[in-house]
């Protein structure tokens, strides 16, 4: 799984021979090999069960429905079932080196705790999410007046579980009302375009992106001073 490189901040991402969703197929080249890990929101186990065979992560799951549990057990997989605005703080500080969390950012009732509950738990974490700034769901909702209905937006309105719809200039907001650290992040179109994402250049993405990628970096702690449990 890799990104091949392009020009000018452009890529595209590598031939996808374990049939990993777009999105997870750019996490999963973004996690270094033998780390540990947490995995909140991972579904089916499919993005779980490639970076603990193939890279030889130490990776744990959580997982809010039962049938999810049941698919990631039978590969195998380490998983229990909970829900990320309750049970990340049942977990210690510092006790993984990422946690992950792929489009579940949005269907969280308490986004801002869960990023910084994450950040509790490993000094990096990565999270993508469905961005709604896309020129097609601006589109959607200036000609139809309704919700956006896009290729990357397909759920209606009242099936979607995304609860705080975001743009990517929403999340990079959120970054700075945190102070979080920002690593590598890149936009997605077209399941295979990657493009980076620079501070003060967000708006390309916030158009063109149909997904964003966001490497997010626990804040520098004061010299001194040591960082309180959550």
């Amino acid at each position: 799984m890799s990104l091949l490189s392009g020009s000018r901040g452009r890529f595209v991402l590598g031939h996808n021979e374990y049939g990993l969703r777009p999105d997870l197929a750019l996490v999963a080249s973004m996690v270094e090999p033998g780390t540990r890990l947490l995995d909140v929101g991972c579904g089916d186990g499919a993005l779980l069960e490639y970076l603990v065979k193939v890279k030889g992560c130490d990776g744990r799951g959580m997982e809010i429905s039962q049938a999810g549990v049941n698919a990631c057990v039978a590969r195998g997989l380490s998983v229990v079932q909970g829900d990320a605005d309750r049970h990340l703080v049942d977990y210690p500080d510092d006790s993984f080196d990422y946690v992950l969390l792929s489009q579940t950012l949005q269907a969280v009732r308490s986004p801002r705790e869960v990023l910084l509950q994450m950040l509790r738990l490993a000094d990096t974490t990565i999270v993508s999410f469905l961005n709604y700034g896309h020129w097609a769901a601006r589109w959607s909702m200036v000609t139809r007046g309704r919700m956006p209905h896009t290729r990357a937006l397909s759920t209606p309105w009242f099936e979607t579980p995304n609860i705080h719809p975001c743009t990517v200039k929403d999340f990079m907001d959120l970054t700075r009302i945190l102070k979080l650290g920002t690593g590598r992040a890149y936009g997605l179109a077209k399941e295979r375009e990657v493009t980076t994402i620079t501070h003060g250049f967000e708006g390309q993405a916030n158009l063109f992106a149909e997904q964003a990628v966001f490497e997010l970096l626990r804040p520098q702690q004061p010299k001194g001073k040591k960082r309180r449990p959550a």
